[in-house]
Order: structure tokens, then C-alpha cells, then sequence
């Protein structure tokens, strides 16, 4: 039904593409300009509005880089209280950077982790405040031309390929399919480890990259459960009672992974970067009450661990696990993309504090 009346929406996405068509145009024509840096700004962002899996894909790019080089993100902190641009520091919350980037703040601590809307506004500060900085991870900009980051990646959920996908309001497309010739990089996220080689190549051949562009695949791989609180960890065995609490776009696959766990779960579904309240935790208490099983849990993405954790004198005595996610790269074409991103480092000097303010800046 739902997908039906978004059918009846199609026309809005005809105007609303049409909008967005012109816009890339004028980029393209350098009639709007966009800013480029003579310093290793890597972009990680995707056509849709959400449920690719950016945040762990910037993980693994943190993991990858950090320690060979001054690693820092900057994203826009998205539902944040704050505005204009601020790098988090021990006493900093997700209200006030938002949860993507508090939880790369929280399990990284020694990279500069930044926010601010306006990414040709933050990147020239972030380099002033953060001078020894040495690579810069763009968190879901593709889509903002004012800056040209120097490597693109841009992710599509393999269940719901940007190629079979619609326009906003009909679809959940936010930018025309013809932007996917701007990215380097192509990584098909979600996918199952079952996929077979001749499933790859049909897809390859749907999205049909270009030459100079690379396509990778990845499947999610949960860890183990950790405490929100005092950092123990857990498993989930086949008689464990679980109380999901999700707040994020995309929780199939989470739903799936517990499928294949346990015989029946409880969930509490908010929506996408959702603030818990007073009302919210009290809701929480109540669903957790109602399971009679005795090994139970408590057990929540990262994303929503970030903004839990406010509450911690009143859950501190609750079992609440946080499920880490990390993409896995299928056909061992990990080294591959690693070498990938080497390769781009390495073709960028890295410069001296002087050199950071010769970067490309229209005026």
C-alpha cells in the first residue's frame, strides 16, 4: 500500500529531478564552482536517502588510515542541537554533534572528529584548528558539490539498487542516477555472503561502471554484543529473549541477523536518528518488564547507543548491549580496495601547515 501512494508521487519526482538535473548542470558547466583542495579529502556519501551503511563504511576507512596518517571526519552532525562547526572534545555529547559522529568520537578517540553544515566553511577551519591533520574523511557529501573531495565512494544497498530506484517523494532516491559517473569508487553494501560470482557480475552489468571506476561488494558482520556502560560483552544464544530498540533507517538487516539467532524477538521501532526521552525510556522499561525468559537483553545499534547513554543512571542496572557492525568485503577483494585507497594517499603529498591555505577556493 505505502509503495503504491508513493507511485502517485512520481510526478513531484519528475520536477524534483528536474531541479536537481539543473543544479549538477551547473556544476558541471563551472557555472557554480566547486572547491578543491591540494590535500587528501576522501568523500564517502551514496544517491539515497539513507540505509546504505556509511557510518561503517567511514570506520573502516578510520581503521584503514589512522595509523599512517592524522585522521579526521567532518559530517554535518545531522539532528544536532548546534550549528556552525565544532570538533568534539572529551565533554561532548551527541546533541551536540549528533550520533554518527559521536560514535567515531567515542570508539576513536585520537582522531579529530568534526561537524559543521557548510563543508567549505569547516574544512579550511578544521585544518587551522587541526593543523598536523593529514587526510580528511567527508561523511555523506557526495551529494554537496561545493567541494570536490580528491576520492569518492559512494554506497548502494543491495536490496534496493540506486538502479532500481525512484526519485524523492516516489522513491528514496535524493540525487539523479547520472551522479553515480562522478564517484571513483562503487561499493555495493548488504550484500549476502551466499552471493555468487555470476549474481556480481549481473550487477556489475546493471550498473554498468565506467573504466576508470572501481566496484566492490560487502556483506555485514555483527560482533559481539557489547554493554553500553561498563563495556562487557555477551552472546546471543538461541534462547536469549531480545528486546530490539532501533532508531535507524534501514533495520532489516539487523531484523534478519536476529531471525537467524533466536526464535522470536520484541522490537520498539522509533524513527531514523530519533532523541530518546523520559517517555521513550519509560516505554523501554515497560517492554523489557513484560518478558518472562529469564537470560534477556536489552539490545540496540550503535547509532542509538550514542544517544542512550543520557540515561545511564536509570539503565546502568539494565542488561543494554550495543550490536557493532563492520562491512566485510566479499570475493578477497579487501586488499584490493585497501591498495585502492593507498594508491590516492599516496598520490597527494602531505603538506605542511603552510601549504594547507593553497588549497583551490573559488571567491
Amino acid at each position: 500500500m505505502l509503495r503504491s501512494f508513493r507511485y502517485l508521487l512520481f510526478p513531484f519526482s519528475l520536477i524534483y529531478g528536474a531541479i536537481i538535473w539543473l543544479r549538477n548542470k551547473l556544476f558541471d558547466k563551472d557555472i557554480l564552482s566547486s572547491a578543491t583542495f591540494n590535500f587528501p579529502v576522501i568523500c564517502v556519501g551514496n544517491l539515497a536517502v539513507g540505509g546504505t551503511g556509511k557510518t561503517p563504511m567511514v570506520e573502516y576507512l578510520i581503521r584503514l588510515l589512522k595509523d599512517q596518517y592524522k585522521t579526521a571526519t567532518l559530517s554535518r552532525g545531522y539532528k544536532r542541537k548546534t550549528s556552525g562547526f565544532a570538533i568534539a572534545d572529551e565533554s561532548t555529547t551527541a546533541l551536540e554533534i549528533g550520533d554518527e559522529p559521536m560514535q567515531f568520537h567515542n570508539k576513536f578517540p585520537a582522531i579529530t572528529v568534526s561537524v559543521g553544515e557548510e563543508r567549505l566553511v569547516a574544512i579550511p577551519q578544521l585544518l587551522q584548528d587541526r593543523p598536523s591533520t593529514q587526510v580528511i574523511i567527508l561523511d555523506d557529501a557526495f551529494q554537496h558539490r561545493t567541494v570536490k573531495a580528491g576520492l569518492n565512494i559512494v554506497l548502494t544497498a543491495y536490496n534496493n539498487l540506486y538502479t532500481r530506484d525512484l526519485l524523492l517523494p516516489a522513491g528514496d532516491l535524493r540525487d539523479v542516477k547520472s551522479s553515480i559517473k562522478r564517484a571513483d569508487i562503487i561499493v555495493v553494501t548488504k550484500c549476502n555472503f551466499s552471493m555468487t560470482v555470476a549474481e556480481k557480475g549481473k550487477i556489475i552489468k546493471e550498473i554498468n561502471p565506467l573504466p576508470t571506476q572501481s566496484i566492490y561488494f560487502t556483506a555485514i558482520h555483527y560482533t559481539e554484543p557489547i554493554h553500553l556502560f561498563n563495556g562487557s560483552t555477551t552472546s546471543i544464544l538461541s534462547d536469549t529473549a531480545v528486546l530490539l530498540i532501533s532508531g535507524i533507517a534501514n533495520p532489516r538487516p539487523l531484523k534478519d541477523y536476529l531471525n537467524a539467532k533466536v526464535s522470536s524477538y520484541d522490537m520498539l521501532r522509533y524513527p531514523d536518528h530519533h532523541i530518546f526521552d523520559s517517555n521513550d525510556l519509560v516505554d523501554i522499561k515497560k517492554q523489557f518488564e513484560k518478558i518472562t525468559a529469564l537470560n534477556k537483553i536489552i539490545l540496540t545499534t550503535e547509532k542509538d547507543g550514542v544517544r542512550l547513554v543520557k540515561f545511564e543512571a536509570e539503565l546502568k542496572d539494565f542488561p543494554v548491549y550495543v550490536l557493532p557492525i563492520e562491512p566485510v568485503f566479499l570475493f578477497d577483494e579487501a586488499g584490493l580496495f585497501n591498495q585502492k585507497i593507498m594508491t590516492f594517499m599516496q598520490s597527494i603529498p602531505t603538506l605542511p601547515l603552510s601549504n594547507h591555505s593553497k588549497s583551490t577556493i573559488p571567491q
